[in-house]
């Protein structure tokens, strides 16, 4: 094939696989993919359902943070302001042209970075708790527990971000983005590892400290801390598995229940 010869996918995408909104057509203009990167038209309803839902948590988060002085809760508000951020972005996105490129990154960014400081704070609690119900039932010191963890975290994220901007590039340009794809789903797989293993390592503790935290009437914090491990690992699960589609949005399209779920 000639240097001059478009390329497969340059030929694919100038037949515009990929999904257009037949209500929205492409504006063309200089940001624009020639595509809706996430694959449907994101609901503006949703998301600024989403960003009125994290603004609430976030009032209440900082609140609590002001007012009992605790150091390790204060990665929720800045989680939680990330997602309004995202959130934001992603109504501009449903409202003002969902084929822009810098709403996407920009939603893409900031809901994907969100759960690590999420994340972060729960990392953060599991440290205090061994310190406060025994560091002979746990695994591992708490340090290494908070430090391991939001490393992990922290490479995952950044390979997803990379993968996310390389993708919206390349198919701003009309160009194969599987290799971008694949550095976004290495991210996320590496992410579903870490966090598993930090289920491991918390359920190992708990149990084995489980009469400490029914004497400190623990009970229903633990079950708390649990629940809102396990929906950060769902989520990212979903993520990886929506990534295994071919690119964001790929396992989703045409599936309303988890759009509703995520707020999309």
């Amino acid at each position: 094939m000639s240097a001059a010869e478009p390329s497969l996918w340059a030929r694919a995408t100038n037949r515009k696989v990929g999904y257009v909104d037949p209500n929205w057509p492409f504006p063309g203009g200089p940001n624009d993919a020639p595509v809706i990167i996430y694959g449907y038209t994101p609901s503006f309803a949703l998301a600024c359902l989403a960003t009125v839902l994290f603004g609430l948590y976030f009032i209440v988060h900082l609140f609590q943070v002001i007012r009992y002085r605790t150091a390790y809760f204060s990665t929720f508000p800045i989680g939680l302001l990330f997602e309004i951020i995202g959130y934001i972005a992603r109504c501009m996105s449903a409202k003002v042209n969902p084929y822009n490129l810098i709403y996407f990154i920009l939603q893409y960014f900031f809901i994907v970075t969100a759960p690590v400081f999420l994340a972060a704070g729960i990392y953060a609690i599991l440290s205090a708790l061994i310190h406060r119900l025994g560091r002979a039932h746990s695994l591992l010191p708490p340090k290494m527990v908070l430090w391991f963890f939001i490393t992990s975290d922290a490479i995952a994220t950044v390979a997803q971000i990379a993968g996310a901007a390389l993708i919206g590039v390349k198919q701003k340009r009309r160009e194969d983005p599987s290799v971008a794809n694949n550095i976004l789903l290495g991210g996320l797989a590496y992410q579903v590892f870490s966090i598993g293993m930090f289920i491991i390592l918390s359920s190992v503790f708990i149990w084995r400290a489980r009469a400490q935290v029914k004497a400190g009437g623990l009970t229903m914090f633990i079950a708390s801390f649990f629940a809102a491990t396990l929906l950060v690992y769902l989520r990212t699960v979903f993520r990886l598995a929506e990534t295994a589609e071919g690119c964001p949005g790929g396992a989703i399209v045409g599936d309303l229940a988890p759009r509703e779920v995520r707020g999309e």
